[in-house]
């Protein structure tokens, strides 16, 4: 009389498992979202040409996304992300859009500036234990980091970001792989600032992460 019981028990806990998916998130599209924990992809953008000065990721806060879009300049971004409006730009130091809560100024990014670039946002939200598969992006990655802890491992060794701490910031190009570590769930917003006739993301086959994270 418990086998029924147990079957379904067994099947509940297969199903959750398969939602969260803690052995390897690739981000989708937003509106492929099922449930709060993954890795989605909120906006991609092609962006004016760069500054030929060193460039900046500007996060900046808004009331309302009109605000915000009345604020956007020709490299500015709106999404609507871990439950708040924001204005993100990719400009020169020391930039300021007209309005709005400044949050973060990250940077420089590492850029080639005779290329052209686009813009991926995504928002992160991953509990403890769970991994991004091995992958290489064609232009920097940078993180913002508002609750929890990552560790990220790359041929180079191993950066950690957490929340109120410094900022990661990755060149395009090595191969790398992250997981989240601590004890609470990290949220982050994420940019790839990538060559536009490339794709942001690129799984990696041939390189094998060393562990440095679960150390």
């Amino acid at each position: 009389m418990k086998k029924p019981f147990l079957f379904s028990a067994a099947f509940a806990l297969l199903a959750l498992w398969a939602s969260v998916d803690v052995s390897a998130q690739i981000c989708r599209p937003v509106s492929e979202r099922t449930g709060e924990a993954g890795c989605w992809i909120t906006a991609h953008a092609a962006l004016a040409e760069l500054p030929q000065a060193p460039v900046f990721w500007h996060l900046d806060t808004y009331p309302t996304r009109k605000e915000a879009e009345a604020a956007k300049g020709p490299r500015g971004t709106v999404v609507e992300s871990l439950g708040k409006v924001w204005l993100l730009t990719i400009d020169i130091a020391g930039w300021r859009p007209a309005g709005g809560a400044r949050v973060a100024e990250i940077g420089p990014l590492p850029v080639n500036s005779g290329a052209k670039h686009a813009a991926q946002y995504m928002e992160a939200i991953f509990i403890p234990g769970m991994t991004a598969p091995a992958h290489r992006h064609s232009g920097p990655e940078a993180w913002y980091t508002v609750t929890g802890e990552t560790c990220l491992e790359t041929p180079d060794g191993k950066l950690v970001g957490r929340a109120g701490g410094s900022h990661v910031i990755v060149p395009g190009g090595p191969p790398m792989h992250l997981t989240a570590t601590g004890t609470e769930t990290r949220r982050a917003l994420v940019l790839i600032l990538h060559d536009s006739t490339q794709p942001p993301t690129t799984p990696e086959h041939d390189w094998k992460p060393k562990g440095l994270c679960l150390s």
